[in-house]
């Protein structure tokens, strides 16, 4: 499946390290901001067919994803996965997240907040960050030949920074949770004293 991009992660231009350690969030310009709304005009025709297409290529370029997802940990027959109901209802899921952030675009401290608890829940799911942008590497093979001869290299490095931009956020998300877990756990033992073996 020739996506040159696949299995890479994704790094637009936009990127960049904000000098002080953390990463930069990347930003879109207006023109990136309506190249993403014009195209996914076109793939939301299509949005079950590009879920499914998005978790089948995931697993053939990176297997050790499948480990997150308990329903298909063991599956290797990637034609079974392309039939499974679990796969198509996750894939609509991820779907409706793009949805949901595309529409979001003109408001940008929403899409913060989506993006910021989607990444703390997948720190109760154990879905590592290192994961999240394979998903939108893929999603970009996915939707190519969908947008044919409207698919661009602007529009691949719009796709790219909004991708960049959410998974960037959804770490952040991922982090925090993570540190409240670890806050919890270590509070939760300093209220419980060690019992104290007093027999003689």
């Amino acid at each position: 499946m020739g996506c040159a991009i696949s299995g890479l992660g994704l790094a637009p231009k936009a990127a960049r390290d904000a000098g002080d350690g953390a990463p930069a969030v990347a930003r879109l310009s207006g023109e990136q901001v309506q190249r993403i709304k014009e195209s996914w005009k076109v793939i939301q025709e299509d949005i079950a067919r590009v879920g499914i297409i998005v978790f089948v290529r995931l697993f053939e370029t990176h297997p050790e994803c499948k480990d997150v997802f308990f329903l298909f940990r063991d599956v290797e027959d990637l034609e079974r996965l392309r039939t499974s109901k679990e796969l198509r209802a996750h894939g609509l899921r991820v779907m409706s997240f793009i949805e949901k952030s595309v529409a979001r675009l003109d408001h940008m401290e929403r899409l913060d907040q989506l993006a910021l608890e989607l990444g703390k829940s997948h720190y109760r799911y154990n879905a590592l960050p290192k994961y999240y942008g394979y998903v939108g590497a893929e999603f970009i093979c996915a939707v190519q030949p969908i947008l044919k001869d409207n698919w661009t290299t602007e529009l691949e490095e719009a796709w790219k920074t909004l991708f960049l931009y959410v998974t960037t956020i959804m770490k952040q998300g991922y982090q925090e949770e993570e540190k409240n877990h670890t806050n919890n756990l270590l509070t939760s033992r300093r209220e419980k004293p060690e019992k104290i073996n007093t027999a003689v």
